[in-house]
């Protein structure tokens, strides 16, 4: 049994915990974090390719795609030990995109989370590399899911490819012709941050087994806080400090991107995350008290400040 599988056969008799004043379970950060470690160490990688990837997969960060896929797995009746391959699965995919969003040719980030960008600690050359190479790992992670892995590695995949496609309307601006504004701005959050978030919540219903209709209400979950936590973004660059968020703040004004409140205006972004607020809220109903732990991290994504 390899390193991997040794640390997921471990989760069978490893409980998890949930508070709501700490809607990013700790424990589950935990086993996300030796689950990425443990990924990578059975992989047959050089040395320095190892390293980078590692530097861009364990630089920190809230983990929320992970942690949607373990919570909605949890929520549709799972375990965690089975949505465990998954999880780390869409970490690779999100790992992959910012090292690759951090590169001159696109974001020209010198600093991540307070640390140096894959690129400048290890070079271009690398930092693509790594890039390309997180991205391959991530099918390979979603193939180990113990339930509907087909499935889940096709939603994974489906989502990088819209992901992608979202990152070129927002930074090259290629959009169909004749598009208004407001509907270019949807086609961007719906897209570059949306469509991870929405998989992650699918991939995590998938993984428990989950039948159709608890699949399909998760999805839309997903699809609807994934919207929210983008607008939510966009206001927290727009009004707060660069001390408070702990990131540079104002670029995307200062780049012309579209943004929630530049087409909206601030009041009508607030409204709009009430009302997504509520239709996510709506979405998860009949899952009762099994949701809780999903309606704690929709508050806390809501009202976040950084």
């Amino acid at each position: 049994m390899d390193q991997y599988a040794t640390f997921v056969a471990r989760m069978q008799s490893s409980p998890t915990t949930h508070s709501a004043s700490n809607p990013l379970d700790t424990h589950l950060l935990a086993q996300i974090e030796d689950a990425l470690q443990a990924f990578v160490a059975q992989v047959d990688l050089p040395a320095n390719l190892r390293a980078a990837c590692l530097h861009a997969l364990l630089a920190g960060g809230k983990r929320l795609r992970p942690i949607l896929v373990l919570e909605c797995a949890r929520a549709a009746g799972g375990h965690v030990k089975d949505a465990l391959a998954a999880a780390v699965a869409i970490e690779c995919v999100h790992a992959f995109s910012l090292v690759h969003d951090d590169l001159p040719a696109l974001d020209n980030d010198a600093l991540r989370r307070g640390n140096p960008t894959c690129h400048i600690a290890f070079g271009e050359a690398l930092a693509i590399l790594a890039g390309d190479c997180l991205l391959a790992l991530a099918p390979v992670a979603a193939s180990r899911s113990t339930h509907n892995s087909g499935q889940i590695q096709s939603t994974l995949m489906s989502a990088t490819v819209r992901m992608i496609s979202g990152q070129v309307y927002d930074t090259l601006q290629d959009f169909p012709a004749g598009l208004e504004p407001r509907d270019q701005l949807e086609l961007v959050h719906h897209n570059k941050t949306g469509a991870l978030l929405e998989a992650s919540c699918c991939m995590g219903a998938l993984a428990a087994n989950a039948p159709s209709a608890t699949v399909e209400a998760l999805t839309i979950f997903g699809r609807t806080a994934g919207l929210m936590f983008q607008i939510v973004d966009d206001l927290i660059d727009a009004t707060q400090t660069a001390e408070h968020a702990g990131k540079a703040t104002g670029k995307d004004a200062a780049a012309g991107k579209l943004t929630y409140p530049a087409v909206h205006g601030i009041e009508a972004s607030r409204h709009e995350i009430a009302r997504l607020r509520s239709e996510a809220l709506e979405a998860i109903a009949p899952l009762e008290t099994a949701a809780s732990p999903l309606r704690d991290l929709l508050e806390f994504l809501a009202n976040r400040t950084k």
